[in-house]
């Protein structure tokens, strides 16, 4: 599999969570008992892309967490979803020994997009969804 084949699976996978991406506005949350808040926010609207923020919503000792924060360009024209990488090392033991481990460009955009990728899909199957509000 390639990246833009990866590119467009997540496309695809990010329309099951958000199916009308063009009318967000702001940051959206969405709760589903017995799993973390999923948060979803705009960064960047543009006529031919969008740019999202991903993150889980973990409460910690009475303060907020987000892991992992992956920036997501959407590019409607071409109808691919690019992970762009995280806001910040996980904080997640795993997550962070796979990371450091990443030494080359192309292994590090292939990773961040397969856990865009499958964690879309984990969190369609769960019932994650977002629609934007009534007009």
């Amino acid at each position: 599999m390639s990246l833009m084949t990866l590119y467009e699976s997540n496309f695809i996978r990010r329309g099951w969570l958000v199916p009308d991406l063009k009318r967000l506005r702001g940051s959206l949350t969405s709760e589903v008992a017995g799993e973390p808040a999923l948060q979803l926010s705009v960064v960047e609207q543009c006529r031919y892309t969008t740019t999202l923020g991903m993150s889980y919503l973990f409460e910690e000792a009475g303060r907020w967490a987000r892991d992992p924060e992956l920036e997501v360009r959407v590019y409607h024209d071409a109808r691919l979803a690019e992970a762009r990488g995280t806001a910040f090392e996980p904080a997640h033991p795993q997550l962070r020994r796979w990371s450091a481990g990443l030494a080359r460009e192309r292994d590090r955009r292939w990773s961040c997009n397969m856990l865009l990728n499958k964690w879309l899909e984990y969190c369609a199957g769960t019932g994650h969804r977002f629609a934007p509000p009534p007009a």
